[in-house]
């Protein structure tokens, strides 16, 4: 009783594709991977350091340093 048919497989499957469409459902196994990978990143501990801005200057100050 508490094993899943192949039958049982495709009806979910059949209606997983009704709610999201085929579209959709890219978008959101992508997300979920970054979730996923985000996660473990998290509980490891090291995670990746965001780039770097670059060392020019904001072209605001720039043209008040000309002056």
């Amino acid at each position: 009783m508490g094993e899943f048919s192949i039958f049982h497989w495709l009806i979910v499957l059949a209606i997983v594709l009704i709610f999201f469409g085929g579209r959709r459902i890219p978008e959101v196994m992508r997300g979920l991977g970054e979730g996923i990978r985000s996660f473990k990143e998290g509980m490891s501990g090291s995670h990746q350091q965001p780039s770097q801005p670059s060392n020019q200057p904001p072209a605001d100050k720039a043209a008040e340093e000309k002056k």
